[in-house]
C-alpha cells in the first residue's frame, strides 16, 4: 500500500500529511552521520566499542556506543529531538505534540544519565553540532582515564 497526497492521518495521528509522514519514518535513530563520524575516529585510535547497545540489561534504553568494560556510555543526540539549547526550534505545525515528545525524550535522557551514573557509568553526551575530532578526544581521554584508576596504583601504562 503506497501513501497518496490525499491520505487522510488515522485519529490522533502523529502524522499531519503523508508527506510528513514519510518524511519523519525516514529520520534515523542511530547510524547518523556524526555518529559514523565519531566512531569511526574512536576506532582508529584503537578503541572498541557496542553500537546502539544497553549499558544496563534491565534499562530499555541504548546508548550510541557503550565501552563495557570501563563502564562509559556514549550519546549523540539530536538538536531537534533532544532540545538543544542552540539550535532547537519549535515546531510550525502540531505544536502540542511535538513540544511534549521533546520534552519526555529530555526527561527521560536526564532520567537515563542518573540512573547510569548511579550503577557506576559515566556517561559522555554530544550534540550533533559538535566537532566530530573533539567529540572523539573526549571520548578516547575519559576512556584513558577510567583504565589508568581501574589499574593497581592508579598508575597510567607508558
Amino acid at each position: 500500500m503506497t501513501l497518496s497526497d490525499n491520505w487522510t492521518p488515522p485519529q490522533g495521528s502523529w502524522a499531519s500529511s503523508a508527506a510528513r509522514r514519510r518524511n519523519m519514518q525516514a529520520i534515523r535513530s542511530r547510524d547518523t552521520t556524526p555518529e559514523r563520524l565519531i566512531r569511526r575516529l574512536v576506532h582508529a585510535q584503537g578503541l572498541r566499542y557496542r553500537v546502539a547497545a544497553r549499558p544496563l540489561p534491565d534499562l530499555r534504553r541504548t546508548a550510541d556506543m557503550v565501552f563495557g568494560p570501563t563502564k562509559v556510555a556514549v550519546f549523540i543526540d539530536g538538536c531537534y529531538w533532544h532540545g538543544c539549547p542552540e539550535h532547537y526550534v519549535p515546531p510550525k505545525t502540531n505544536k502540542g505534540y511535538w513540544s511534549e515528545k521533546v520534552a519526555r525524550n529530555m526527561a527521560r535522557d536526564r532520567d537515563t544519565d542518573r540512573r547510569l551514573t548511579e550503577a557506576g557509568w559515566l556517561v559522555l553526551r554530544f550534540w550533533e553540532h559538535e566537532p566530530s575530532a573533539e567529540c572523539a578526544a573526549r571520548i578516547t581521554s575519559e576512556i584513558a582515564r577510567r583504565r589508568a584508576s581501574a589499574r593497581p596504583g592508579g598508575k597510567q601504562k607508558h
